[in-house]
């Protein structure tokens, strides 16, 4: 066994490492990777985030536009606004859009009165988004 030394015993002793800690090169590349890890979880948790609003944004949407036709299939005419929707008991409450987080931002399209039903008037026949930006697929909130 040339080259290392031997104990009483008979065992070889092996020669000491150098360092026992780690380099700072290690200690970068560990925090490298940590960062990368990171930057890749927030970026998936906040477009979990926004296609949770979006599904809310529909569903109010659906929910709205389907009291709306509740209403007048019921009474022949549109409702006047949201809110004769809750006080005739067709929706419970105005849902608050996800995006804006406000009840006050939907955007009301008004329908013409129907010209074959004379005691029809004008009132709410859509419901949408006020919110600004664009969903995941590309369309304007404001579109849906």
């Amino acid at each position: 066994m040339t080259g290392s030394r031997v104990t009483r015993i008979g065992r070889p002793v092996m020669p000491r490492r150098s360092h026992d800690g780690f380099t700072l090169i290690e200690l970068m590349i560990v925090m490298a990777i940590i960062t990368i890890l990171a930057g890749i979880g927030l970026s998936l948790y906040a477009n979990s985030v926004r296609r949770a609003n979006e599904a809310n944004l529909n569903q109010n949407l659906v929910e709205m536009r389907k009291a709306i036709d509740a209403y007048y299939a019921d009474k022949n005419k549109w409702p006047a606004d949201l809110q004769t929707l809750v006080s005739e008991k067709y929706l419970r409450f105005i849902p608050k859009d996800p995006f804006t987080n406000s009840v006050e931002t939907w955007q009301t399209v008004y329908g013409e009165p129907d010209p074959s039903n004379p005691s029809s008037s004008g009132g709410i026949s859509d419901v949408k988004s006020g919110a600004e930006g664009t969903a995941l697929d590309g369309t304007r909130y404001a579109d849906w």
